[in-house]
């Protein structure tokens, strides 16, 4: 009897390919702030039509990863440094009552399922994925938030959260290569041993380091061949 053969794999939609590329690019800082997205460029590069990019660029938008101007078409984010500030210190007021929500009352599995986290972000950041770095990264600081059971808050923080997995990716030098999992490993031996102080400062400290690294590049902006990026994706 002849040996079954495994079906081929299916093609992912063409909106959802366009999805996956110009997410990925954005999150290796491949696309330089206040970039334009040219649909007729997109299309080109994609060999797709300009309906099924306009259809991704306004999902992006929605999702906060890329500005939608009317009459102008679409842009990569070019914050200033205020509006990264606002985004930061919003996280700073939210993430420290996480903390005090969490610190000495974590289960044994949810103990577990951030050390596991860590792991993954060890795995990528030794594997060299910037991509994967940054997305794990904000994955982190959003398992927090449901631990600590703040349903209504989910929404709205991962909008924060993707703003400034964002920023790290446009603006932050050092890119894939933090130590975000380090400094996450010590937030959660401060939550394990329920010292709030130490727990505070450790979350306090780690957001204001992501917070510096972006501001020392944020003025910085540049163009993007869209076509010689995307061409083949």
């Amino acid at each position: 009897m002849a040996p079954r053969t495994k079906p081929p794999l299916e093609e992912p939609p063409v909106d959802e390919r366009v999805h996956a590329a110009i997410t990925s690019a954005l999150l290796q800082g491949k696309l330089a702030p206040g970039a334009q997205l040219v649909e007729r460029d997109l299309a080109a590069a994609f060999g797709c039509t300009r309906g099924t990019i306009r259809k991704v660029l306004t999902r992006l938008g929605f999702e906060g990863k890329v500005t939608l101007a009317a009459n102008r078409g679409a842009f990569v984010p070019s914050p200033s440094a205020h509006d990264i500030r606002e985004v930061y210190r919003a996280r700073q007021l939210i993430e420290a009552g996480v903390v005090v929500a969490l610190c000495g009352s974590l289960t044994v599995q949810q103990k577990r399922r951030l050390r596991a986290h860590v792991k993954s972000e060890e795995r990528a950041l030794k594997e060299g994925s910037v991509e994967d770095c940054v997305r794990l990264a904000g994955q982190f600081h959003l398992l927090l938030v449901e631990l600590a059971g703040a349903a209504e808050l989910q929404a709205f923080f991962a909008q924060l959260v993707a703003k400034t997995e964002l920023y790290k990716a446009l603006f932050d030098p050092s890119k894939g290569s933090n130590c975000a999992s380090d400094e996450h490993s010590r937030l959660i031996e401060a939550l394990e041993a329920a010292d709030l102080d130490a727990a505070l400062a450790a979350m306090r400290e780690h957001l204001a380091e992501l917070e510096d690294r972006v501001l020392a590049r944020a003025d910085a902006k540049g163009g993007t061949d869209l076509v010689a990026l995307f061409g083949g994706a």
